[in-house]
Order: C-alpha cells, then structure tokens, then sequence
C-alpha cells in the first residue's frame, strides 16, 4: 500500500536589522526543507503555523500555500523555502502542519517538529 510522508527540518537565524528591541519587536528566519521520505507523488496544500512567544502570548498563522508555491513532490525529491516571523520577545518557539494531499486526492498532514527562536543575546 502506498505510503505519503512529508519530513520537515527547519534552520532559523536571527534578523537584528529587521528587530527593533526598544519597540519590542523580535524578527527572526526561519529555512524548512521539506522532504517527501513516502513512496507516492504527493502535493503541499497549505501551511498551518502556532507561534508562542516567551510570555505564553500564542499566534496561529493559516494559509494556502507557502512563499506563494504549492510543491508537487516525487518520491525522495525536496522543496526549500525561507520565511520569517516577529515576535514581541527576543525568544519563543514555533511548530506547524502542512496539508498535504496524494495525487489520488488523499489528504494528509505533515508535521513540523517545534523549533526554538532565539536572539543569541537573549542567553546571557
């Protein structure tokens, strides 16, 4: 029986020029490589993100499509893409879903593990 999996890995860097501390204000990047690890052609719908910040303030983020593409990946290809986020600490985490669905029309969910987002000087 086929079998649809989407993995997900993200790298996340600071964006001092984008951060206005005094403001409260915290931007980060964040890179996702998406990986299709099933056996069966699938499709990245829509994006569903929950962001916390450090003082438990929780933002849900939904969305057809991510940067504007919807990839359509064969079995062991990848899809890469960079956002970036804000928040109102200099840390919090993110986590999310991806709707995916088969080329037969069977929907599925891709799951992105929770990331930390951190401004390095936040730890000292």
């Amino acid at each position: 029986m086929a079998h649809p999996q989407f993995t997900c890995s993200v790298a996340v860097r600071p964006l001092p020029e984008q951060s206005q501390p005094d403001a409260g204000q915290y931007a980060f990047a964040y890179t996702v490589t998406i990986h299709n690890t099933g056996d069966i052609t699938a499709q990245l719908i829509a994006r569903h993100w929950i962001i916390v910040d450090a003082d438990g303030h929780c933002e849900e983020v939904r969305g057809l499509a991510v940067v504007g593409h919807q990839p359509l990946l064969k079995p062991g290809e990848q899809f890469e893409y960079t956002s970036w986020t804000r928040l109102n600490t200099p840390n919090g985490t993110m986590r999310g879903t991806f709707f995916c669905m088969t080329e037969d029309a069977k929907p599925f969910d891709a799951d992105i593990p929770e990331f930390g987002l951190t401004l390095a000087s936040a730890l000292h």
